[in-house]
């Protein structure tokens, strides 16, 4: 063996232990919060859990259906707000717009992304409550103005990689288009927009990950009240929000509830992604059968 293969093959065995070293890491995080999670689950039941309303750790209660509710119902308001904006934008920066906008437009999109949430929950208190407040009524503090927050967000993500999808679909299905008499908007909807459904679905994903996750601009503005929220100007509080606020005094049965908090957003997380990618795999499928 010459020395080149030699390289080879240790360049090679780093990049596996590499690869394995980001499934340990997610495995070994999984066991950790399941294994501190799960034994009071199993002690107070199950259905206690997913379908109590009432969370008093004092008490021995830890219902997590207002949370749970209220994760959702945020999480889809942000998706609501942002997933229709950042198509647009994305698809605007990519077809109609001129090469020297989006070379100029598209990296002050992505250092959107660089803001620290904390930032984003300041100008949501000075701003959008007090605005809320006037304008719709309520506290303020409610399901709107998070959704809002969330929603521009994942505006950035959405943005980046629909551009990137669009970016990748072949010249030759634009031009193939147009050449058939059909019109810019025609082609982006019937053409290129299938083309990369994909990438866009994967867009999706990413941001409604990053919006049902985000914790602190979401403890800012969301109102954090233990209840099952009523209209998007109530105040709600998401299952971030609750393991942030209660885990720095938590001891005993409250921390390890907590702990099985992460285990219930764990698997939310799970599923969403799981509908989202199998969503995906359908319309690539059903694009190559029309092919």
């Amino acid at each position: 063996m010459n020395k080149l293969d030699r390289d080879e093959r240790l360049v090679k065995l780093a990049l596996l232990v590499l690869a394995f070293s980001a499934v340990a890491v997610l495995a070994v995080i999984t066991v950790f919060i399941f294994g501190e999670g799960t034994p009071i689950m199993f002690k107070h039941g199950l259905g206690k859990f997913l379908f109590g309303s009432d969370w008093y750790p004092s008490e021995k209660s830890f219902g997590l259906l207002p949370m749970i509710v209220g994760s959702l119902f945020v999480t889809f308001g942000a998706l609501v707000i942002g997933v229709p904006l950042g198509l647009a934008c994305a698809i605007f920066l990519t077809e109609f717009s001129s090469r020297r906008l989006r070379r100029l437009l598209k990296p002050v999109i992505e250092l959107l992304a660089g803001i620290p949430s904390v930032v984003y929950g300041f100008i949501g208190v000075v701003i959008l409550v007090p605005f809320i407040r006037t304008t719709l009524g309520g506290p303020g503090l409610s399901v709107l103005a998070a959704s809002i927050i969330l929603g521009i967000m994942i505006l950035p993500t959405i943005i980046s990689i629909s551009i990137d999808s669009l970016q990748a679909v072949p010249r030759s299905y634009r031009e193939g288009s147009i050449a058939l008499g059909t019109t810019r908007w025609q082609t982006t909807r019937m053409v290129m927009i299938p083309a990369a459904r994909s990438g866009i679905i994967a867009s999706i994903v990413l941001g409604m990950g990053r919006a049902i996750g985000e914790t602190m601009a979401v403890i800012m503005v969301a109102g954090n009240a233990v209840s099952i929220p009523g209209s998007p100007l109530s105040p709600v509080r998401t299952l971030t929000s609750n393991i942030a606020l209660e885990m720095g005094y938590a001891s005993g049965e409250h921390r390890q509830a907590l702990f099985a908090t992460g285990v219930i957003l764990f698997i939310i997380i799970m599923v969403l992604n799981t509908i989202a990618t199998v969503t995906s795999r359908r319309a690539r499928g059903k694009r190559k059968t029309a092919a």
